[in-house]
């Protein structure tokens, strides 16, 4: 846990400076919260023997003016509340600081995470470490730097204070502090055992909401509105019904704490009134203003001063007490928060840069030599087996098989959005690993089935290929991509606005528009993974018409499941159980491949029922 913590405050950097300020404000505020009782007991004990407004100046029975008492109470009070004022601004710089640097961290680290490591966090929970994690984390951090300074320091200094003020009526809350203390651990235990649970039902909670705002579509399609409604609610409740748990049992703090505020008033109140009337004398003198004769006890062991001071002795040590239990329960809260935390700030990404990288991709050319390929490494089988695949530079190949037979696994090695588990996959000539991970990427132009416009403009989607494209360049990729018609159909052509997943636009749209940003990175390889799915066949072969007569030099790899999408490719390879059935021309399959012949003759409807 100690681990986590120091890997947490790493993120305070260019706050430490107010982190480290906070806690002298704090202890500038507890002594002077602790000092003021006294001096008020030494004010109670002067002004009751005032007569006159010239005694207001002489000396009173602590050998000090009541004027001067009220100066310095009234200097205590100032200071006590400017370290109060600046303690909690610097302790909302400090922690509102650590939260925005771990957001930024984390969002950091989730950017340099390979699909590996993303695997192994849902986004549910990588969006509740972000928000609700960190929150958390902010206000746990803040009261350690103020409260955790503040309330032992006032519950030391108060209880010093007794004994200095009140001599053995001290004993009272060395008495009583064990026993509150005992209660109050009672409490966080059961209370924190609850909390701890509230973590995962908000992993839950927001499952449902990511899984509703993303599939809305189909929840209106199928009608099931009132079947997730109802989901969502129970995720809800089931977060509601541990909290109130929670602070049901939090709540026992406060009459806790008011009944041994209660009786330690009472044991002060009686046992100090005792002591006044047997160890002081009373003494009678006559009243200068009302001429009246008054009395009061003088020089006894406790004075009424000394008894008041002690009573508010008494509450600021209990309160003290609660406050620390307090912080215990945020702390608690904040710990699993800081173990959730730190698991994504400790993955290390399983695909970095080599030490001595490749800054230049020679050509389009891709060879995979005895590849095998798992997704986790304590897995059973593999995901790809024995895969040997020899491309050239500027060739068209197509790639065809099941849902589950290993297309996508193969394309994601080449752009290495995973490592191989066995053999060596290169491009160019060179093993992937051995170039810089930027420069790869840019030269492995990927477009995936499910599309994914961002909110914005459609240039600066467009742009997310190449940020310095002209608008030429822009208008020559949607040409080629067949989305030229697109955009000139909008009033506001380039400047078109998209809606936040594009959803302002249909899935063929969405699919070349997407086609056309991946042409603007001019990349020396292109994969289409499916991505021509959502259109006609007459404009897939307009695409990949343009794709072969204006790039003829860049490698095409196209994922399909239709083989007119790939039946005149250099060479199409048919996936079957994650390894290569065979390789060949649409001519050669077409003769001597029986997974070929099925799909070809059930789409052209020929051999088969009609």
């Amino acid at each position: 846990m100690i681990e986590n913590i120091k890997l947490i405050l790493k993120s305070v950097r260019q706050y430490k400076k107010p982190a480290l300020i906070t806690p002298l404000f704090m202890v500038g505020e507890a002594g002077m919260e602790c000092a003021m009782p006294f001096i008020m007991g030494m004010f109670v004990d002067g002004i009751k023997v005032i007569t006159t407004p010239n005694d207001f100046f002489a000396s009173g029975p602590n050998g000090i003016p009541v004027f001067y008492l009220a100066l310095i109470l009234l200097g205590m009070a100032i200071v006590s509340l400017l370290c109060g004022i600046y303690g909690g601004k610097f302790a909302s710089i400090a922690s509102v600081g650590l939260a925005a640097n771990l957001r930024s961290d984390l969002y950091k680290k989730l950017t340099s995470f390979s699909f590996e490591n993303i695997d192994r966090f849902s986004a549910s929970s990588l969006v509740t470490r972000m928000t609700t994690d960190i929150n958390n984390v902010q206000m746990a951090f803040q009261m350690m730097i103020r409260i955790v300074v503040r309330a032992p320091l006032m519950l030391i200094f108060s209880a010093v204070m007794t004994f200095v003020g009140g001599g053995l009526m001290g004993f009272i809350f060395i008495g009583l502090i064990p026993i509150v203390s005992f209660g109050l651990f009672l409490i966080i235990k059961h209370a924190m055992a609850v909390f701890t649970k509230v973590f995962k039902r908000y992993d839950k909670l927001n499952e449902s909401i990511q899984e509703n705002v993303s599939g809305i579509r189909v929840v209106k399609s199928y009608v099931r509105e009132d079947f997730e409604k109802d989901k969502f609610n129970n995720a809800s409740d089931s977060i509601t019904t541990e909290f109130v748990k929670g602070e049901k049992i939090v709540a026992l703090n406060n009459p806790l704490l008011n009944t041994a505020i209660h009786v330690s008033n009472l044991l002060i109140i009686g046992l100090g009134s005792y002591i006044i009337y047997t160890t002081g004398t009373y003494t009678k003198w006559v009243d200068s203003e009302t001429g009246k004769e008054v009395g009061d006890f003088i020089g006894g062991q406790l004075t009424i001063g000394q008894m008041s001071a002690l009573i508010t002795y008494g509450i600021q040590i209990l309160m003290s007490l609660m406050m620390i239990s307090m912080i215990m329960v945020m702390i608690t809260l904040s710990i699993e928060s800081i173990k959730r935390i730190a698991e994504v700030l400790k993955e290390e990404p399983t695909i970095e840069n080599p030490e001595n990288p490749i800054f230049e991709v020679a050509n389009g050319d891709v060879d995979f030599n005895n590849v095998n390929f798992k997704y986790k490494k304590n897995s059973e089988r593999n995901a790809l087996n024995n895969i040997n695949i020899h491309i050239k530079s500027g060739q068209f190949v197509g790639i065809l098989g099941s849902t589950g037979s290993g297309k996508t696994s193969v394309i994601n090695l080449i752009s290495r959005l995973y490592d191989v588990t066995e053999g060596e996959v290169l491009v160019a000539d060179h093993n992937v690993k051995e170039y810089d991970l930027e420069t790869l990427r840019n030269n492995v132009a990927v477009v995936l089935q499910k599309n994914v416009l961002f909110s914005g403009t459609i240039e600066s989607n467009l742009k997310w290929g190449n940020l310095n494209a002209t608008e030429d360049e822009m208008w020559k990729a949607c040409r080629i991509a067949q989305a030229e018609e697109i955009v000139r159909a909008k009033p506001e052509l380039l400047q078109s606005r998209v809606e936040q997943g594009g959803a302002n636009f249909s899935g063929g749209q969405k699919q070349r528009l997407c086609i056309a940003r991946a042409i603007l990175k001019n990349p020396k390889i292109m994969i289409l993974d499916d991505s021509t799915s959502a259109v006609d066949t007459k404009t897939d072969r307009l695409i990949r018409k343009g794709l072969k007569e204006d790039l003829p030099n860049m490698t095409k790899i196209v994922i399909a499941q239709r083989i007119s999408s790939i039946e005149d490719a250099d060479q199409i390879i048919i996936m079957d159980n994650g390894q290569i059935n065979a390789i060949g021309t649409h001519e050669e399959l077409l003769k001597s491949n029986k997974i070929y012949q099925e799909v070809y003759y059930t789409q052209n409807r020929v051999g088969g029922d009609k």
